[in-house]
């Protein structure tokens, strides 16, 4: 008897909970617990039990009449709610929907922008070979120009020709390995990725987003590069905003120039954020003779032009931001990333 009302329990809990509807739930009420249902008949058998295992069959017989009361009322509530006061013409209550962040959002314009005028967006290694990120750039070893980037190295074995295993300090690691993939120019590649240097202030973070550019094919020349960087500049920035070079020194670009862009707030005539009316916008240049070297493309055919600047940096600088110090875009304040 013990064992026949526990099948019957399982039986029966199985049955309530796998039904959809009030109507399978009421023949459910009858066939367990109605008066000729499986319940009552079983009670009647107790009449044929001794009076200790009538006892304790009892028990177990109330328990299961129990479990299945209870079962069959709570399913016939969720299967057959009944609400009160409710307007159905009234709007759904819609939860509350969360944003891209500033830095992704910075990615996808910047992205959207190069891919109109013909670049490819490409990803290298984070991780990545000494001999990319420097030695193929024309940097050698014990180079002074190397102590710039202030570079996280790993503990990890040396490569018998790359050298060191390295976060990437900038980018421009991806120049030659482009070169590499894709074997012979035209070459148009914009690569967005995460950099690390051992820079920390209000416009640098250990860890920050680069953006490169590279062009490559025949007789490309500065006016290409300065036409690139006025179409980005007025893109991202907008139409009041304008862009300039100067001559500067980066080792892997010869010439190489800075990249500046009006201030947003006197738009080039000189206020107490800029100064001179012109805010920093990042470094840029014709890619180096013994770069294409390097990526075995022949210098006395091709030529190119690189830029690489800073995803933040940019970001920081559009029309209105007016952020003081580029850390707070990785503090992780909800009150400072809503405003986006």
């Amino acid at each position: 008897m013990r064992e026949k009302l526990l099948n019957l329990k399982n039986e029966a809990l199985a049955q309530i909970i796998s039904a959809v509807d009030p109507e399978e739930l009421e023949r459910l009420h009858a066939h367990y617990l109605g008066k000729s249902g499986i319940l009552n008949q079983i009670s009647k058998e107790f009449k044929n039990l001794s009076g200790e295992e009538k006892a304790e069959t009892g028990q177990l017989f109330n328990e299961i009449k129990t479990a299945i009361t209870d079962t069959l009322a709570s399913n016939s509530q969720a299967s057959n709610p009944k609400p009160q006061n409710l307007d159905l013409s009234l709007p759904g209550i819609k939860p509350p929907q969360g944003h891209l962040h500033p830095v992704t959002r910075a990615i996808e314009e910047i992205s959207s922008i190069f891919e109109k005028i013909g670049f490819i967006r490409v990803r290298y290694p984070e991780v990545d070979w000494d001999w990319y990120a420097f030695e193929s750039l024309n940097m050698p070893k014990s180079h002074p120009a190397r102590d710039d980037w202030e570079t996280f190295f790993i503990d990890a074995p040396e490569h018998p020709k790359l050298g060191k295993m390295i976060l990437t300090p900038h980018t421009s690691s991806g120049q030659v390995r482009e070169m590499e993939r894709l074997g012979q120019p035209p070459i148009r590649m914009l690569n967005i990725a995460k950099c690390y240097r051992r820079q920390v202030d209000v416009s640098h973070t250990p860890m920050f987003h680069h953006f490169e550019g590279l062009v490559i094919d025949q007789n490309i020349n500065i006016s290409h590069l300065k036409g690139t960087i006025d179409y980005f500049v007025k893109q991202f920035f907008g139409q009041n905003r304008q862009s300039r070079i100067r001559p500067y020194h980066f080792q892997f670009t010869e010439p190489s120039f800075e990249v500046d862009v009006t201030c947003d707030i006197c738009l080039g005539k000189g206020c107490k954020l800029c100064k001179e009316g012109w805010l920093e916008l990042g470094g840029a240049g014709m890619v180096h003779p013994n770069v294409l070297k390097a990526g075995k493309i022949d210098p006395e055919k091709f030529t190119g032009f690189a830029f690489g600047w800073g995803v933040e940096r940019t970001y920081m600088m559009k029309s209105g931001l007016k952020i003081p110090d580029l850390r707070l875009l990785y503090s992780n304040d909800i009150r400072f990333l809503n405003q986006f």
